[in-house]
Order: C-alpha cells, then structure tokens, then sequence
C-alpha cells in the first residue's frame, strides 16, 4: 500500500525546502515518487487536458519526480502501477485548494491501494495575516484543510509574530498540529511524525498513569483500594472512534457501542478523586527556567489549581535550549531536552481550574 501525503502552501513558503528535508533525512530506503501537481488549473479547460500526461524526471536523491497533468486519477493510478512506490508525495500549485486535492486522491481509493497519511499545509510566519486578508478563499482552504500546518522561516520571527500567527491559524483550525520550532532545530523524522499526527501528551499521560480516557476511571494502585467486593459496571456507553476500527483504551479494555463491564473484581461509581481529565495547550511562548520552576512550585504545594496527578511538558526557553518537565504530587524535576515541533505542556488531575492553569503558564 502506498502513503499519500498532500503537501500544500502558498507560493514561496517552503514546501520544496521541506519535501528535500525529509527526503534526505526521513525517508532514505524508501520508494518514494513526488508528484508536481498543477491541480489548480485542471478545471479550467477540460478539452486539451482530458489526455493524461505523465513527464517523469530523476530527483538526484533517487526520487522519481512527475508532473501530471489532465486526468489526475488515471495518471496516478498509472504512477502507482508502474512504479510501486512506498510513498507518494504530492505538491500542489500554490494556489491550489487543498480540499479539492484531497478530495481527487480520496476519489481514486476505490481503484488503487493507497492511503491518505498527511495533509500538510507550509505557511509562512511573515505573510500569514497578508494572505489571509488577500487571498482569503484559497489561502485559508489550505490551513482549514490540513492536519499539520508546518510555519517556515520561524528562526527570525520574534516572539509577538509568532504568537499571533498561531492565533490566527488556531481560529480557522483548531485541531491541526501546528510546528513552530525553527525547521533547523528538528531532524526529518522528527517532522514526519508530527506530521503523522503524533500522540498527544494527554493520551501518553493516561496511559502510563493507566487512566480510562472514556470515563476517567482509574486502573492503577494510588491509594483507591477501597472497592467493594462485587463486579464494578459503567452505566454509560463508550463511543470511541480510532482508525483501526477497534474501540480500546489505555486501561485495556474493549469499548463496544453497549454498556461494558471491566474485570476488576469490584462495583462501584467512580469515587470523586477517581475521576480524572486533562488540560492541555501547545505554545510557541518561550519560558526561563526560574518560570518553570516557580510554576511547578505552585502546581506541587497548592491545591489552588485542582487537584493535580501529573504535568509534564516540554517547552521552549528563551536561550534556544529545551525544558523538559516532570511533576508528580509533591516533587518534579526539570531537565533539557531535544526540540520538540512546538511547545506542549499537559496536566491531568481532578477539579482542574483551567481558567487559572492559563495564567499559570501565560497561555491562552
């Protein structure tokens, strides 16, 4: 089966940057065919383009380049015939919607044995608000549509630039990954993660503290033995959705769309301070150590914010370096660590004031 990914950007924000980037250090080994797709001009004149065109070159990386024109479905089921590839790569034209991108390769799934990995958008940190306000129909198609939305030429953009950009971004998609750290900082397959939707800190965290993210019950030994002697039953149904088709958690258990029952030898309504959530953000703000420290400090020693299981995070300082934090009740540890794509910070707890985690860590 061969992986898509669309990126797509406007003219100029990188995407040709990017693709050499992960070319070189992500996908070495890999069969990989870029497709240069002026998809945005297929609609325009159908008579001339209806015969499919395929122009192929030799990248110097050993990646088969294409140009398609005319019937992008035939010339890309033919690409896919005849090279096998372990990956496709598709880049627009710069003003191509990526929704109508999307919807041409989700339209030759029938016929070929692909699958839809990533839908990138490259937007530059400088020109974000000016595009937005100039091209606004197919500049914010391409962020509205993407899962990962990559800013290029962040290393010289200071602090208030790139926060409002990321507001901006936020506003039109709110569940995209959005990739902030300097692309010089990240290695290849640290972008093609983040591209292939990363796991979230949240999900991490419930599952190593072994907490059901459906009902926030908790399946791990932390001082809540006092269950009765009977079986433990949810009145509730569990509706998860995951791409494999299987309905699971992080406690291990199968949620079908009826009322479950966990194996766990006991029945019982979850205690209050069994039932857990998760607070989360992603922030390109930059943080001193000393703010770290004072803001776990206050996390550790007060219950002024709830009541607190777990944070951790990993998140920019000013210096360049990475502060990696830690924080169980009554102790945490900081440390530095690699770049992560963009800051994250995740606290998991009961009775979580979120309005006053915001101003703890200066995000909104």
């Amino acid at each position: 089966m061969a992986k898509i990914d669309i990126v797509s950007g406007f003219l100029g924000a990188g995407k040709t940057t990017l693709i050499k980037k992960l070319l070189e250090e992500a996908l070495k080994g890999q069969k990989v065919v870029l497709i240069e797709n002026e998809f945005g001009e297929i609609g325009i004149d159908g008579g001339f383009l209806k015969d499919a065109g395929i122009n192929i070159t030799e990248m110097n990386s050993g990646c088969i380049c294409c140009s398609l024109v005319g019937d992008f479905a035939a010339a890309l089921k033919e690409v896919i015939d005849r090279f096998h590839p372990d990956r496709i790569i598709i880049e627009p034209s710069g003003v191509g919607k990526l929704s109508d991108v999307t919807r041409a390769v989700m339209g030759v799934r029938g016929e070929a044995d692909i699958e839809l990995n990533s839908l990138v958008t490259v937007a530059d940190v400088n020109k974000c608000r000016m595009y937005m306000k100039n091209f606004g129909e197919f500049y914010n198609n391409q962020i509205e549509s993407a899962r990962t939305i990559i800013l290029s030429r962040t290393q010289n953009a200071d602090q208030e630039k790139l926060e409002a950009c990321v507001k901006l971004l936020r506003e039109k998609n709110e569940d995209a990954v959005i990739i902030t750290t300097p692309w010089n900082d990240l290695t290849g397959a640290q972008l093609l993660a983040a591209m292939e939707r990363p796991v979230s800190l949240a999900e991490e965290l419930m599952e190593e503290e072994e907490i059901c993210p459906v009902c926030g019950g908790h399946h791990h030994s932390h001082g809540h033995d006092d269950h009765g002697d009977h079986d433990h039953h949810h009145d509730h149904d569990h509706h998860h959705s995951h791409d494999d088709g299987r309905d699971d958690c992080s406690c291990g258990h199968d949620h079908h769309d009826h009322d479950h029952h966990h194996e766990h030898g006991h029945h019982h309504d979850h205690h209050a301070d069994e039932v857990f959530v998760s607070w989360g953000k992603e922030t390109p703000r930059k943080y001193t150590r000393e703010e770290v420290e004072q803001i776990l400090k206050a996390l550790s020693e007060t219950e002024e914010f709830g009541v607190i299981l777990r944070a951790k995070g990993m998140l920019p300082a000013a210096d360049g370096s990475w502060i990696y934090f830690d924080m169980v009740p009554g102790e945490y540890e900081l440390r530095e660590g690699q770049p992560e794509y963009t800051g994250r910070l995740c606290v998991i707890g009961s009775k979580l004031k979120e309005d006053k985690l915001e101003e703890l860590f200066l995000v909104k």
